[in-house]
């Protein structure tokens, strides 16, 4: 892994609903580029754009194997999401409860 600063960050990495589904795909198990680019109705090209975009977020790492790419998740990079999320999560759980206070009191 290079020591490089990163060129973009995970919420980047995250925002684009095809790089999330590559993420759910490399969730305990490697696959080759082509396996990936397979699933998408996107050129291979394309797809290996988005893995790029995973690898400099230090989301997926990849490794040469023969002539092909072979990619794996790296979910560390996540817990910088998941603190992000739990601060939020005060609100929504307040939000829960103010709700669930309304439903029971029109019960009443």
């Amino acid at each position: 892994m290079s020591t490089s600063p990163k060129k973009h960050d995970v919420f980047q990495a995250i925002a684009d609903p095809t790089r999330r589904e590559i993420l759910k795909l490399l969730a305990g198990r490697e696959l080759a580029v082509t396996e990936i680019a397979e699933r998408f109705p996107m050129s291979r090209t394309a797809v290996s754009k988005h893995l790029l975009i995973l690898d400099e977020a230090g989301l997926v790492q990849s490794r040469k194997t023969g002539r092909e790419k072979r990619y794996t998740l790296q979910a560390e990079p996540l817990s910088e999401l998941e603190q992000w999320l739990s601060y939020f999560e005060q609100f929504w759980q307040n939000k829960m409860s103010m709700l669930k206070h309304l439903a029971e009191r029109k019960e009443n």
